[in-house]
């Protein structure tokens, strides 16, 4: 059996689907499709069927999807126990996927517990979207995921979410922009011109909310996936942008921006997931049990 055809459905049956399979392994779709044939073809079966523009699996394809969640997770521990020292995957090294929508001093805030109270290690961190880092976290090329969101309920692995704080928002702009303002928080925001996360997103949900309860309608003139881009567009006048309040004081001080008012009741909150099944890090429960202890909190009832 070719065990690339195999990883190929594996991938497949996890997106939900060829197209969205496609992307993350940067292959068309034809192509990824004629590889399942061939593997359906020398195992005697049908794996998946065609739903609309997505996939389901066959009773056989349950089957096989079981067997292939056991390969290449016994592959990745192969690679951890026998790739060199001076690899990714060292005993020492602490694998974190931190998720593009989290500001990174939360992200520095939320591992600091690991890297101050443990022992000597290497960090070693990547960014990315929610949907590509929980598929290294499930081959365990990456030991925790930092995210604004629990896990999705279709994400596909065995995975627990542990809340590790939250934050309520505020809004920021350049000075330009808050000497435009003519009336009070929030009503000053109405054809303000503002800069949100992109849509899907956990926070962009949470903010849609909130305008509609309101009543008012910013323009919305740009939509960000990765929230330092937001930043850099905001810092420079671009709009007014949403971020924790808990950094108020740094994004005032270090990106000469200025705070228009607190939105209370409306919450960004900062998740760790790791796998469920694996022996978990010793650095994840530092960080687990930091968080219990002292969890990183800011819920001014400053606004309306």
């Amino acid at each position: 059996m070719n065990f690339k055809h195999l990883y190929y459905f594996w991938m497949t049956a996890r997106a939900g689907g060829v197209i969205r399979a496609g992307k993350r392994l940067h292959i068309t779709p034809q192509t990824l499709s004629g590889q399942i044939k061939l593997l359906e073809a020398r195992l005697g079966c049908q794996l998946l069927e065609r739903d609309g523009r997505n996939v389901r699996l066959t009773e056989a394809g349950r089957v096989a999807l079981g067997y292939a969640e056991e390969i290449f997770l016994l592959g990745a521990h192969l690679e951890s126990e026998l790739k060199g020292r001076d690899g990714l995957l060292t005993a020492n090294a602490f694998k974190v996927g931190i998720a593009d929508s989290i500001p990174k001093s939360i992200a520095y805030r939320l591992l600091e517990p690991a890297v101050i109270d443990g022992p000597p290690m290497r960090i070693v961190c990547r960014e990315g979207g929610l949907a590509a880092l929980l598929d290294d976290l499930a081959v365990h090329r990456l030991d925790l995921v930092l995210s604004d969101a629990p896990i999705p309920a279709n994400a596909g692995i065995q995975a627990v979410s542990h809340r590790l704080g939250r934050s309520n928002l505020a809004i920021f702009g350049a000075a330009g922009l808050q000497e435009q303002c003519k009336a009070p928080f929030p009503e000053c925001l109405d054809q303000m011109p503002m800069l949100m996360p992109g849509t899907g997103s956990a926070l962009r949900s949470k903010l849609d909310g909130w305008i509609s309860e309101t009543g008012f309608s910013p323009r919305v003139v740009g939509e960000f996936d990765d929230w330092a881009l937001m930043m850099a567009f905001g810092r420079e006048g671009k709009g007014v942008f949403a971020a924790p309040a808990i950094l108020e004081t740094q994004l005032l001080r270090e990106h000469a921006v200025q705070s228009l008012g607190h939105i209370a009741g409306v919450f960004d909150e900062f998740y760790a997931i790791s796998v469920e099944r694996h022996v978990r890090h010793p650095s994840v429960i530092r960080i687990a049990d930091a968080s219990r202890s002292e969890q990183l909190e800011c819920s001014r009832q400053t606004s309306h």
